[in-house]
């Protein structure tokens, strides 16, 4: 079966769904995007992603292209027609078609809407999981306001590519101070040496990201103890635990930081832990 998208109001096959030229997404990278989880027919915490969108939409001076009930039926639908159980659905909100100019267009101006959904393979996550993967540190080099989930993703694809380069998975942006902020797609975590859960605050030096909001709520109902704090690239190296989180992988382990093995090189129990209960926790909404 092909796969189908949704553009601006019209359910099209893949293939022929496309954007104008002067969509202000492609001109300018004028816009921002949401990514949730698909997991056995539901959307998983739809609420807070969409949450995220309106503060992100707000943030930059745009408008909804739809209304919040009808971007759910919207996401529901795509990920029907494409007979999605296990997957993405990604959705982008652009400041719309106008002519090339650096200031907003006219207030008429219609936002742009795309959305997609896609299988995806639960052993690739599978096996990242029972391995553990390795990461690399870069250079922190993005603008100010990586709290806003823009398209404007060209030093996250450099680093990404790095990472791949050097045979990792992940790479993971380092403040000035040497301290971590996040991944390129990822926030970042560890289990400090007595044992407490650290995370950097989701202030303005990292995106909000929403599975991680939900891993606080599990690491709540486990009783984990979680402390929002930087930590240093050499803390992480000590850490008794390192994991990655995204909509994308849940909670994936890291065994290897810049080449310096992460305790005894193997997936920790804590990440383990919080992975099996992630989706007892999780909002999960119907397809």
């Amino acid at each position: 079966m092909s796969r189908i998208a949704y553009v601006n109001g019209r359910y099209l096959p893949h293939g022929a769904a496309a954007v104008h030229v002067e969509d202000r997404g492609y001109q300018f990278a004028d816009g921002v995007y949401e990514v949730c989880e698909v997991r056995q027919g539901f959307i998983v915490d739809m609420t807070r992603h969409l949450d995220r969108l309106a503060r992100s939409l707000s943030e930059l001076q745009m408008g909804w292209p739809l209304s919040r009930d009808a971007f759910k039926m919207v996401l529901r639908e795509v990920v029907r027609r494409n007979r999605v159980r296990n997957g993405l659905v990604y959705l982008q909100v652009t400041r719309g078609v106008a002519r090339r100019d650096h200031v907003f267009p006219n207030a008429a101006t219609m936002p742009s809407l795309v959305v997609t959904a896609k299988k995806t393979d639960p052993r690739v996550v599978r096996a990242k999981v029972e391995k553990g993967i390795s990461v690399i540190t870069v250079p922190e080099n993005r603008w100010d306001r990586v709290d806003i989930k823009t398209v404007g993703l060209l030093p996250n694809v450099l680093a990404r590519q790095k990472a791949k380069a050097e045979g990792a998975q992940e790479a993971i942006f380092v403040d000035v101070d040497g301290t971590i902020k996040e991944g390129a797609a990822t926030n970042v975590w560890i289990v400090s040496e007595d044992g407490v859960l650290m995370t950097r605050p989701a202030d303005h030096g990292i995106l909000r990201g929403i599975t991680r909001a939900t891993v606080m709520d599990v690491a709540a109902k486990l009783g984990l103890k979680v402390e929002e704090r930087a930590f240093t690239v050499e803390e992480a190296k000590r850490a008794r635990e390192m994991f990655l989180t995204a909509a994308t992988s849940v909670v994936i382990p890291i065994v290897s930081l810049d080449g310096t093995t992460i305790a005894n090189g193997h997936p920790g129990t804590m990440s383990a832990e919080m992975r099996d209960a992630f989706f007892d926790v999780a909002e999960k909404t119907p397809t």
